[in-house]
């Protein structure tokens, strides 16, 4: 039978094997088949003798039957099969059990004495017996194959493919041979010019040697081979993004002498920092330009992204164009519009009516807000993912703007795209993203970067408040929050958890705050609240709760409160993460820190000290000196450097987290790309693409690239990896 990397696995294995694969792992064809790569390869000395197997655990092993029995079941109907297998250096039970005693016997003459084979099942352990129960297991044909299986095991490795117990990683291997050698020729991604170049394999050497190596030195070429193919396939897609919005023709939107633009920064109090003037360039040329803007703002917390995205929303308001800047939270958004209502002043807030629409908004009020943003009386339009509905319509669309890109996906962009005719996008990100990531995640965006502060900033200090080593500290947390609010400022602490289900400890006295443990997280805004009514100093000052179960309208209303100085300490989940601009608010306090990534801890430290208040950030943690969860948060205090940050983020988390998390739900293109370690085979592939498509846009002359993106990029993977 011939077979393709299109061809279904039904048609290739059967209907029986298809449908495992398709439910343990999403398989549709072969090419998914042979894109489940191993995990790693076992070599005989790898495997783990009996006597060391770690209990609780997983395991496979090579071993020969020593003896094998069966009986009937004194109290119930069946039998039990009773094996004992070695390896040489120890033995092991294995231990069957059969509803009647024809299957029982037949189970134990399959396993007689000295068969040999794989065996595969969770270490047990019976008498002080170590113990396989209804154990998965293969033997070797006779005697003969026996024989040469152990002599090949010597020099061959064994791949181990992740599996289920629903299919062992032998039964994959078997599946995976039986494909190969029925496959027809690999369309290669490669031309020969490039694969001679890089010093790369065809592609059906390197299916064939990831599979099925007869050495070690038969892996890494082919490993590298296949992640060039990932890389250049991903690069290629995102260029081909990138060009096909570049072939769009855009209304050019200009800005005017004596203009919208030019009477705002007349009017504006403070001066641009550099990179908001290098920036703000960058962007201005890009709404001229003969093809639509599609450009990734990073810019650390606080440093003004929101100003440089109105003064474009601005410019494309002189030529009768509206601007909509989405959100991904009710209280984002709010912000965000009370903020460009007070950037425009009295004089310009009317000729632009910036305008809310959400989904949380009362049916008149929205019916309002809809009327206006249709009939383009809105020129600025801020509002959550409904802006993205059906109803909702645009006199002239002309920009787009995103705020916070890692909470939306491609797809989400495009649909509030395809509501103009190619408007203009602006995506805005205050998470810092390395290099290597921001090429793999928007290769297809141009970018820039702000990393001046404005001016007058009084900065902020981090310290942890490791209670592991030093439980007192908890009480001078919260002396210090009170401290702050005597002197007429504002406290925030964040709880990862809203309720955390655990009766809080009574509180008598400062030092029994702390709840009884939990598995989860200690603190949840609900406990803390309640644990704060009681609190010598701080019970008696303005104390509220944010949470997104809350209400819009509450939500909404506790947030402006806050804003107005109303609130002295608001107890509130990572919904004020973003976008919450309160320059009064001196104090952060973060619970179960470690709980939090480096970037969430980040921005959430870049709520405080955003006027002329210094500001404090508190990191409590009860996690040891020494473990991950801790190193993340002694990171997060070491430096301010949102950018660095993301470095050492990546170096903590690894890249499996960066893009493998991320890629929920999706058959992702990325099996064994490898942002860190990569890093210099992206760049190359990415160069490499971007010489292709300059000579052969639409890939005539490349058609094995032109398959493997069709294939294995498709838009629900870049639409994942964009929700980093």
């Amino acid at each position: 039978m011939s077979l393709t990397l299109d061809s279904s696995l039904e048609d290739a294995l059967g209907a029986a094997s298809a449908k495992t694969l398709g439910r343990a792992f999403g398989m549709q064809n072969v090419g998914d088949l042979l894109s489940h790569y191993p995990r790693r390869y076992a070599d005989p000395g790898e495997l783990t003798p009996i006597r060391d197997l770690p209990l609780g655990e997983t395991v496979t092993i090579v071993a020969e039957v020593l003896s094998s029995s069966f009986r009937r079941m004194r109290n119930r109907p069946g039998a039990m099969v009773d094996v004992v297998i070695g390896d040489g250096i120890g033995r092991m039970s294995l231990t069957f059990f059969a509803k009647n005693v024809g299957a029982a016997e037949w189970r134990s003459k399959d396993l007689a004495v000295g068969r040999r084979g794989v065996f595969s099942g969770k270490v047990g352990e019976f008498n002080g017996v170590t113990q396989f129960a209804h154990p998965e297991y293969e033997l070797f044909d006779d005697e003969d194959s026996a024989r040469r299986s152990a002599d090949a095991r010597a020099a061959v490795p064994i791949p181990i493919y992740p599996a289920t117990s629903a299919i062992q990683t032998w039964q994959i291997a078997r599946l995976i041979g039986r494909v190969l050698d029925d496959l027809d020729e690999v369309p290669d991604p490669l031309t020969a010019e490039i694969r001679e170049h890089e010093e790369l394999l065809t592609a059906g050497e390197a299916l064939e040697r990831i599979h099925r190596p007869r050495t070690r030195n038969d892996i890494d070429p082919a490993v590298r081979t296949l992640r060039m193919h990932e890389a250049l396939t991903l690069q290629t897609a995102l260029l081909q993004q990138r060009d096909a919005v570049r072939a769009l023709s855009a209304t050019s939107r200009p800005a005017k002498p004596g203009g919208l633009l030019e009477r705002f920064d007349a009017a504006m109090p403070y001066t641009l920092t550099p990179d908001q003037e290098t920036v703000g360039a960058q962007i201005a040329a890009d709404l001229v330009g003969s093809w639509p803007m599609n450009r990734l703002v990073q810019g650390e917390v606080g440093s003004g992204k929101t100003l440089v995205a109105l003064r474009a929303m601005l410019q494309v308001a002189e030529s009768g164009g509206q601007a909509a800047l989405i959100a991904p939270t009710e209280v984002l958004a709010g912000q965000h519009l009370r903020s460009i209502a007070k950037m425009l002043g009295p004089e310009l807030a009317p000729l632009l009516m910036p305008t809310l629409l959400t989904g949380q908004l009362p049916a008149a009020e929205r019916r309002k807000a809809a009327l206006r943003v249709a009939s383009g009386q809105a020129l600025i339009v801020v509002g959550t993912h409904a802006l993205l509905g059906e109803k909702t319509t645009f006199a002239d669309l002309g920009l787009v703007v995103v705020d916070e890109q890692h909470r939306f996906g491609v797809e989400q962009r495009e649909a509030l795209r395809a509501k103009g005719s190619s408007p203009h996008a602006l995506v805005l990100t205050a998470t810092p993203i390395p290099r290597t990531v921001a090429m793999t995640v928007f290769g297809d965006l141009d970018t820039s970067v702000i990393r001046t502060m404005p001016a007058g900033r009084a900065g902020i200090e981090s310290f942890v408040a490791p209670l592991a080593e030093h439980p007192g500290w908890f009480n001078r947390v919260w002396e210090r929050a009170a401290e702050e609010i005597a002197q007429g400022r504002q406290v925030f602490a964040v709880c990862a958890a809203i309720d955390t289900t655990k009766k809080t400890a009574e509180a008598s006295e400062p030092s029994a705050l702390v709840p009884e443990g939990a598995s989860g997280p200690r603190w949840g805004v609900v406990q803390l609240d309640e644990a704060l009514a009681t609190h010598p100093t701080l019970g008696g000052i303005r104390r509220a709760v944010l949470h997104g179960r809350m209400p819009s309208e509450e939500k909404d209303a506790v947030m402006q409160a806050f804003a107005r100085g109303e609130i002295d300490l608001l107890l509130a989940t990572t919904v004020i993460e973003v976008g919450v601009d309160v320059p009064n608010a001196s104090t952060m306090i973060v619970l179960d820190a470690d709980r939090f990534g480096v970037s969430q801890l980040h921005q959430l430290r870049g709520r405080v000290g955003r006027g002329g208040v210094p500001g404090l950030c508190l990191l409590v943690t009860e996690a040891e000196s020494g473990t991950l969860a801790r190193d993340r948060v002694d990171a997060v205090a070491a430096t301010l450097d949102g950018f660095a940050l993301a470095e050492v983020d990546l170096e903590l988390r690894g890249e499996g987290d960066v893009l493998g998390a991320a890629q929920a739900g999706a058959r992702s293109s990325l099996k064994l790309l490898r942002v860190v370690k990569d890093a210099g085979l992206i760049t190359r592939a990415r160069e490499v693409a971007e010489t292709i498509l300059t000579t052969d846009a639409t890939l005539e002359h490349h058609p094995g690239l032109r398959e493997a993106i069709a294939r294995r990029v498709t838009d629900e993977d870049r639409a994942a990896l964009a929700k980093n």
